[in-house]
């Protein structure tokens, strides 16, 4: 127990007097012009146009997919009569 007391003395003393890191400054955040924007818009515009035909083919395959499932299920209930 005088052990553990001890090494958490230690612990305590070493990180109280540990120096902060040097951070750089962040008075300057943002220094991009308006070209930078624009292109930066441009990007995300044409990423959220290439989603809409994205999503369209996945709700078609899971449309297609449903509707083979549930001919399969038809074709066994007629099959059991």
């Amino acid at each position: 127990m005088k052990a553990m007391r001890i090494i958490l003395t230690t612990l305590s003393v070493l990180l109280a007097t540990v120096a902060g890191a040097f951070a750089a400054t962040t008075a300057k955040v943002y220094s991009s012009g308006i070209l930078v924007i624009v292109f930066l818009s441009f990007c995300a515009l044409v990423v959220v146009i290439q989603l809409i035909p994205a999503i369209a083919v996945l709700f078609g395959i899971i449309k297609g997919l449903v509707k083979n499932a549930e001919d399969a299920n038809m074709d066994e209930v007629k099959t059991e009569k």
